[in-house]
């Protein structure tokens, strides 16, 4: 307003003369965003969570590298963890910048607890929304929204950035898939129950070779190494995860699509 202050008096010492000019001294411009009830009420929730149950844990789990179960179990109850999924799956069945108020508000108290909102509800909700079958959302979506935990593995040891260059392969053998490969600074391992693994189902057709596939943690074969020791954001768990002839069905694991349509 002070500045505003500055520019209305310039301009009335240089353009006295001029009647028709008139600067709106006293009126500031409108917000170009105006929340929704609904959007208001899950960002003042998700701040209240924050900072009543979030905050007196902040010091400590970064000090263990660790989130505490309550704060994991808090997030699901509170519907954080499911926030675009349909009521009829157990969702919050909020738009997705209600998960970005979320996130945000929770990122103000603990990155932490941030990222591991974010990495469900912009990742592995997002890609079951746009690419899952009938059949994964509904045996997934319920799960994902009540108390299960998702990771987003991606990148490798030889490709972070360079995403098309991954060497996870999946081979076909009869009526399953056989996954091998290794994955690298995954967020979320330690807690999940659900990996989304990229690989390459056929190398000569490059990187539209590359799908998706939905593996749970106990399958045979699926190891979670030990996190990394981290300078900031330690309680958000950051792991390498080993895939050694992980067998999958195509029919219950595969998402249909190919990296390049994202």
């Amino acid at each position: 307003m002070a500045l505003a202050s500055r520019v209305c008096r310039v301009l009335s010492n240089t353009a006295s003369n001029v009647t028709r000019w008139r600067w709106p001294c006293k009126r500031m411009a409108s917000q170009l965003t105006q929340l929704s009830e609904e959007e208001n009420m899950m960002k003042d929730t998700a701040a209240k969570f924050a900072q009543e149950k979030v905050s007196p844990l902040v010091m400590e789990m970064d000090q263990k590298e660790e989130l505490d179960r309550s704060i994991i179990d808090g997030l699901f109850k509170q519907g954080f963890m499911g926030i675009e999924v349909a009521p009829d799956y157990g969702g919050a069945g909020a738009n997705f910048f209600s998960a970005i108020l979320v996130i945000e508000e929770l990122a103000k108290v603990d990155p932490s607890v941030s990222v591991f909102c974010d990495v469900q509800n912009t990742l592995i909700l997002e890609m079951f929304h746009r690419y899952a079958s009938d059949e994964l959302q509904q045996m997934y979506l319920p799960k994902l929204s009540r108390n299960l935990a998702g990771s987003y593995c991606l990148s490798e040891p030889s490709c972070g950035s360079d995403a098309f260059a991954l060497r996870t392969k999946a081979d076909r053998e009869g009526e399953h898939y056989i996954l091998n490969g290794q994955k690298s600074w995954i967020t979320n391992a330690e807690h999940a129950g659900l990996f989304l693994v990229m690989a390459n189902v056929d190398f000569s057709k490059g990187y539209k070779g590359i799908t998706t596939f939905a593996v749970d943690r106990d399958t045979p074969g699926l190891a979670i190494l030990k996190k990394e020791n981290k300078l900031g954001i330690r309680a958000s768990s950051t792991c390498p995860v080993v895939l050694e002839n992980v067998k999958v069905r195509p029919s219950s694991n595969v998402h249909v699509f190919d990296l390049h349509t994202l």
